[in-house]
């Protein structure tokens, strides 16, 4: 006989530097970073957007993910954290996408989780250990620059969660 899981209702907010702060940085242009002219007048540069931490005998590395659409409502039954080294993701398909993420330490319960929208010019950088849904992304096949650790140790935790997290369709369209 298999159990039904219960199911969390999950609310959707839009990315935010002030209401992702607690789970990294928003990498994105704005005016709200350090930023400046540089050659010469033509260029704009968005200064040190992210900490990325390679971690003890990391080194960086950068790569591309190629995520496939998740269709709405979505159930949140997994989650992943890397415990050595931050992870960065920046859009390069120009298409919203959704954030799931909980603070880092022990395994998150549905109730702890948080959904944000990201615009397509909006990029995060998870900081060491937090707690993460893999991609999700949405209305097409959508690339994401990714730049995170390459290194001995084991840095990808995986969890199932007890109770399912739902984001419905109506939510994640606002």
């Amino acid at each position: 006989m298999t159990t039904a899981l219960a199911v969390q209702p999950l609310r959707v907010e839009p990315l935010s530097r002030e209401a992702f702060a607690p789970f990294g940085e928003v990498i994105e242009a704005s005016d709200a970073v350090k930023h400046f002219t540089i050659n010469a007048g033509n260029t704009e540069r968005y200064h040190d957007l992210a900490n990325i931490e390679p971690g003890a005998d990391g080194r960086v590395i950068v790569s591309i993910f190629r995520g496939q659409p998740r269709a709405l409502p979505f159930r949140v039954e997994m989650m992943e954290r890397h415990p050595l080294a931050s992870q960065a993701f920046i859009p390069m398909s120009g298409k919203p996408y959704l954030v799931v993420v909980a603070p880092a330490g022990e395994a998150p319960t549905a109730a702890q989780l948080q959904v944000f929208l990201a615009r397509g010019d909006q990029g995060v950088n998870y900081a060491t250990g937090v707690w993460h849904h893999p991609l999700l992304a949405l209305g097409g096949v959508c690339d994401f620059l990714v730049v995170d650790r390459a290194g001995p140790g084991q840095n990808c935790d995986e969890i199932t969660l007890d109770t399912v997290g739902l984001i419905d369709s109506a939510v994640a369209s606002s």
